[in-house]
């Protein structure tokens, strides 16, 4: 890779080599991707009736940041019931990480794109000496065809979530804080570290986008801040069992050892469908016969009162991670 210690926009030559060329997924849509002199991408638009477009920034991980940019950014295309297609990635590094951090966020999306089948259709690429960290922002949109929303809850709808939660938090911690774990064995550690592999709900939400009045990616916050948000949103009353909320092993003695709520860890890969009472049966089948692990926590009720009070969207990790 070329050497360069400035600040500011890359050189074009800096460019070509170590940014343009991650580019995922090729699509035949993309007229104009990302390119020198290009301000913007050219998609012909064609075959669905909506446009889903999702932002999402990565803030408390270092390794694996690319993709779970990718993730997380898709995942909330998905949750609109949309197929994540095009990818706008906006990197601001400090200029002592330099060029081999840009180099690793940019290989990690570019592969983590190519596995989706998303195209990488643009951003914005610098070195600066005014940040301490890395600033990784994306932006994803893709065709849907299904109308989502939390106005289409209704008293009485089931909801159901998939894997286990606290995944996405638990792995950060592995990767960039093991030492904080060091009650697991090496054994279990790893299989912790092999969760980052887990973040994606877009086979699930595949599967329930044409059985689901709205599903929801439970990210900063983790599940019960992401009810709490839905419950919000819709005006209606919720009640969920904790004890039918599906955890981990490794998670709950984490969670006694360290100290902290799994219910309030970030969640990403967990995905939460609120459906109708007569589609609950249809969506589980789906998802066992695609050995997808699901669970039904918790319905809607008439509005108590409860969906007025202050909602707790606190996040775990940034605690969890300033520990020493």
């Amino acid at each position: 890779m070329f050497e360069y210690n400035g600040i500011g926009k890359l050189p074009p030559e800096i460019l070509k080599e170590g940014v343009l060329r991650y580019s995922g997924a090729p699509r035949p849509e993309v007229l104009v991707g990302p390119g020198l002199g290009e301000d913007a991408a050219l998609i012909r638009w064609e075959g669905a009736p909506y446009l889903v477009a999702a932002s999402d920034p990565v803030v408390g991980a270092i390794h694996g940041a690319g993709r779970l940019l990718v993730h997380i950014n898709a995942n909330d295309v998905a949750c609109k019931g949309g197929d994540p297609a095009w990818f706008i990635v906006t990197l601001i590094v400090p200029a002592r990480e330099g060029l081999a951090c840009v180099r690793r966020v940019m290989e990690e999306v570019h592969s983590a794109c190519g596995l989706l089948g998303i195209a990488v259709v643009g951003g914005h690429t610098e070195l600066t000496d005014r940040y301490d960290h890395p600033v990784v922002v994306g932006t994803m949109m893709g065709p849907s065809r299904w109308d989502l929303r939390a106005d289409n809850i209704r008293e009485g709808d089931v909801v159901l979530v998939t894997k286990h939660v606290g995944l996405e938090g638990m792995s950060i911690i592995a990767h960039d804080r093991p030492d904080l774990l060091s009650f697991l064995s090496e054994g279990e550690l790893e299989d912790v570290r092999s969760w980052q592999n887990d973040l994606s709900v877009l086979k699930e939400a595949r599967l329930l986008r044409d059985l689901a009045r709205y599903m929801h990616d439970p990210t900063e916050g983790g599940l019960a801040g992401g009810l709490l948000e839905i419950r919000d949103s819709c005006g209606l009353g919720i009640v969920f069992n904790d004890d039918s909320v599906p955890l981990s092993p490794l998670t709950k003695k984490a969670a006694e050892k360290i100290g902290f709520d799994p219910l309030h860890l970030i969640s990403s890969g967990v995905l939460v469908a609120v459906l109708a009472p007569d589609k609950v049966d249809t969506a589980l089948k789906r998802l066992s016969d695609e050995n997808v692990p699901a669970s039904v926590i918790g319905r809607f009720l008439a509005p108590r009162g409860q969906e007025k009070c202050k909602s707790d969207a606190h996040e775990e990790l940034w605690r969890i991670l300033d520990l020493t």
